[in-house]
């Protein structure tokens, strides 16, 4: 896959980006031990979250094949959340300033204290506003130097945000990507950006800003393009018609994180390369369970989730 010059340059800078925090904030809890970890989150018939279930309502499919769950917690877990905020010239006016807002009231109230976060704004090119923080110093200020400028290259800012995904001070991790268009100047392609997506294990969220403003069709939000990059990892993406409603958007993915189950299982073929799907379902009737699909076992150290 061949990665832009401007994505490349992410990607070296990721690690250092990451290093403060990583060492002020090590998991309390590492283990030797190949373990593959899920997150999933539990929803009832009507939609709603279904919340405080014990590790006995869960089962782990690999392969298609029952597999022991041998660490599981249904308490909040720590979460390294990217966003992703689309800055080009298609997002004039209210747009920009509206998703600014909602990016900033995300990041102050929507998270815990233990959480971490970084922002990436992009156009046709993906720019770090900042690295992994705690801190939301310098945020307000940082959002409101931003103008719309540019076209619209999203595969290539995911691709630039997923180092920092792999090199996260939190257990877990989620992007959330705000954008108004379809991509129209990204380097790496959708099918190229596929085999990224899977070897993360991050949930991939997006909120498409889909306003009945004039737009050339060829340049309107693509939402089944997004779906597919969400999809795959356990994520959805929200349609919005109007700026207004993004808070209500993040406040929705907000409440999904901040309500997840973390499961913990060893795979019957550790670290062979290979590609596993992965199946989460619940022994109750009627709950549906969202999680990644699969992933690519690739021989590491994973951290420990705490067992509760």
């Amino acid at each position: 896959m061949n990665v832009p010059l401007g994505a490349s340059l992410l990607l070296a800078a990721a690690a250092v980006l990451t290093q403060d925090v990583v060492q002020r904030d090590k998991p309390l809890l590492r283990s030797s031990v190949e373990v593959t970890v899920v997150t999933a989150t539990v929803r009832d018939g009507n939609g709603k979250l279904v919340t405080g279930l014990p590790r006995e309502a869960f089962e782990i499919y690999e392969d298609g094949v029952q597999v022991p769950i041998s660490q599981f917690t249904n308490e909040r877990v720590p979460l390294g959340l990217g966003l992703l905020l689309d800055t080009s010239d298609s997002m004039f006016g209210r747009k920009l300033k509206d998703a600014g807002g909602a990016v900033e009231r995300f990041l102050l109230n929507q998270l815990a204290p233990t959480d971490a976060f970084f922002l990436i704004a992009f156009n046709h090119a993906p720019r770090v506003l900042f690295g992994w923080k705690t801190s939301p110093d310098g945020l307000h200020s940082s959002l409101g130097r931003l103008h719309p400028g540019g076209s619209t290259a999203i595969y290539d800012a995911i691709l630039a945000a997923l180092p920092f995904i792999d090199h996260r001070p939190r257990e877990r991790a989620a992007l959330v990507l705000i954008t108004d268009g379809a991509d129209t100047a990204s380097d790496t392609t959708l099918h190229a950006l596929r085999p990224a997506l899977i070897r993360t294990d991050a949930f991939v969220y997006a909120i498409a800003i889909d306003t009945q403003e004039p737009q050339p069709i060829a340049k309107r939000v693509n939402v089944d393009a997004l779906n597919e990059i969400t999809g795959q990892s356990g994520g959805r993406t929200e349609v919005v018609r109007a700026t207004a409603d993004l808070d209500t958007a993040t406040a929705s993915i907000a409440e999904e994180l901040n309500n997840q189950y973390v499961l913990g299982y060893s795979s019957p073929k550790p670290g062979d390369g290979q590609f596993h799907s992965i199946r989460v379902r619940t022994t109750h009737d009627g709950y549906r369970v969202r999680a990644r699909n699969g992933y690519v076992a690739v021989r590491r150290t994973l951290s420990r989730i705490p067992d509760r």
